[in-house]
């Protein structure tokens, strides 16, 4: 039996339940027993993937903030400009707008080098004024992130796998989103979930019926050992 290859995983739609929301629980054990090195790739802030590999049981190899912050379980790299993101985020709000997140916005208060709004929020003049900024806005299906247009999910992952002895080559991802495509170019196997938007899908090299952790899931059984 062969070894089982190096995973990029997703969190957002990847990892969550049927519904959406939500880690699916049913992802632990097979993500703690694999046996090859598991990068967690997300748009959420540098705590939220760090914790989820704690709680899993993995080593923290993580890229997060869509490649802004990356942590080779040695060295944290900060990628992306910090104080234009801010920026945008407080133009925003002057203009009579809100993040959406509520007074304490704890999606936002340990982030480091992007600012991520509610998809309720208005989204053009949240795009100009980014815009401005030299900032591009990114859809992601769970939130609007405000961040550096050079940094992506991909580069923080080669900045991983050239510290720690990945190929690339060998990696199998799995994502459901527009922040996925840099990842999916990256490795040698991309799975797009039955959820992922079109850009996403468009960039694996296979997509799947089943959605969420449902469809991570059965990737991880017909992978593992190949």
């Amino acid at each position: 039996m062969t070894a089982d290859p190096p995973l990029v995983l997703d969190i957002d739609g990847t990892l969550t339940r049927p519904e959406g929301w939500g880690i699916d629980p049913r992802v632990f054990d097979p993500i703690r027993e694999w046996e090859a090195p598991v990068v967690i790739a997300t748009g959420k802030a540098f705590p939220y993937p760090v914790a989820l590999c704690h709680f899993v049981g993995i080593p923290e190899l993580v890229v997060a903030e869509n490649g802004g912050v990356v942590y080779t379980g040695d060295d944290v790299f900060f990628t992306a400009d910090r104080e234009a993101a801010r920026a945008v985020a407080e133009e925003y709000r002057a203009a009579g707008y809100d993040l959406g997140w509520g007074a304490e916005d704890t999606v936002n208060r340990w982030r480091e080098t992007e600012i991520a709004v509610n998809l309720e929020q208005p989204l053009e003049p949240l795009r100009e004024i980014a815009a401005d900024h030299g900032l591009e806005v990114i859809d992601t299906g769970y939130a609007y992130h405000v961040k550096d247009t050079d940094p992506n999910k991909g580069e923080g992952l080669e900045t991983i796998a050239d510290r720690v002895g990945i190929d690339l080559a060998d990696c199998v991802a799995v994502g459901d989103s527009v922040n996925d495509v840099s990842t999916f170019e990256a490795v040698g196997r991309s799975v797009a979930v039955g959820n992922a938007d079109e850009l996403a899908k468009a960039a694996a090299d296979e997509v799947l019926d089943a959605v969420h952790a449902d469809g991570t899931l059965a990737v991880l059984e017909r992978v593992r050992g190949s």
